[in-house]
C-alpha cells in the first residue's frame, strides 16, 4: 500500500512540474541552438518540407514581422525564386511572388519594411537571413536560407532564425537545373511553397508529457482505491 501511495505521489508531483514548466515557458525541448525560440514554421514545397525556428532575442522586430506574415498565410502559393548552390535559396517577396491574390490585411503587413537588426550571429548553412535593398532598413518579406557559410554577409544582413528540419530538401533544391539572370541564379522550374503551417514545440511537448502523466496518475489512483477497498472491506 505504501509503495503504491509513493508512486501516486510521484506521478502527481511530476504532473505539477510539467504544468509549471509549460506555464512559465521554460523548456528543455529546444534544439541545440540557444538562440532558438519555441515557434516552428513549416514551408511545404513541391520538393519537400522545410521547417525553421526563430531567434526572437536576436532580431525581435524581424521575427514578429515574418511570423505575422506566416500566420496570415502570406507565404502560401509563394515561391523560392533563387537557388545559388553553396550560397542561398531565396524566398520571393510575397507581393508579386504569390500566385493567389492577397486580401487587404495581408497586403498591409506584406508592404511593411523592417529596421535592419544586424547582429554578431554568423551566416552559416541553415541560417535565415533577411533580404533587403541598399537601404539597410528595407527588409520586407523576402529572405534566404543559407546553403553554406557566407562570412561576407555577417553584420550586413539580419539573421533571424535557422532551419530545424529539411536540410535534405535544401540539398534537393541545390541539385535542380538553374539559369542565370543578372546577379541571380534561378531555378528553371518554379519551386512552389504550396502551403505553410506553424506550431509551438513547448506546447506540443508539454501536452504530450501531461497526457502521459495524467494517465499514470489515474492508474495509480485506481490502484490505491482497489487496495483501500481490499484493506478496509
Amino acid at each position: 500500500m505504501a509503495v503504491i501511495l509513493r508512486h501516486a505521489a510521484a506521478a502527481a508531483a511530476a504532473l505539477l512540474v510539467v504544468a509549471t514548466v509549460c506555464a512559465d515557458g521554460a523548456s528543455t525541448f529546444y534544439s541545440s541552438d540557444p538562440n532558438l525560440g519555441s515557434a516552428r514554421v513549416v514551408f511545404q514545397t513541391n520538393y519537400g518540407d522545410i521547417e525553421f525556428g526563430f531567434f526572437p532575442h536576436v532580431a525581435p522586430k524581424t521575427v514578429e514581422h515574418i511570423f505575422k506574415l506566416v500566420q496570415l498565410g502570406c507565404y502560401n502559393t509563394n515561391h523560392i525564386f533563387r537557388v545559388d548552390k553553396g550560397f542561398v535559396a531565396q524566398v520571393a517577396a510575397v507581393v508579386g511572388g504569390r500566385t493567389a491574390p492577397m486580401n487587404e490585411v495581408q497586403k498591409r503587413e506584406a508592404e511593411k519594411t523592417i529596421v535592419g537588426e544586424f547582429s554578431s550571429v554568423k551566416h552559416v548553412r541553415g541560417i535565415l537571413s533577411m533580404g533587403r535593398h541598399s537601404d539597410p532598413d528595407s527588409g520586407g518579406s523576402s529572405f534566404s536560407f543559407l546553403l553554406d557559410n557566407a562570412p561576407h554577409l555577417d553584420g550586413q544582413y539580419a539573421v533571424f532564425g535557422r532551419v530545424t528540419k529539411g536540410d535534405d530538401t535544401l540539398s534537393k533544391l541545390e541539385r535542380l537545373p538553374t539559369r542565370r539572370e543578372g546577379i541571380f541564379v534561378m531555378p528553371i522550374e518554379r519551386i512552389d511553397i504550396l502551403s505553410t503551417y506553424y506550431y509551438d514545440i513547448d506546447m506540443e511537448s508539454c501536452e504530450a508529457e501531461k497526457s502521459i502523466l495524467r494517465r499514470r496518475l489515474s492508474e495509480s489512483a485506481s490502484e490505491v482505491e482497489r487496495w483501500r477497498r481490499k484493506c478496509f472491506a
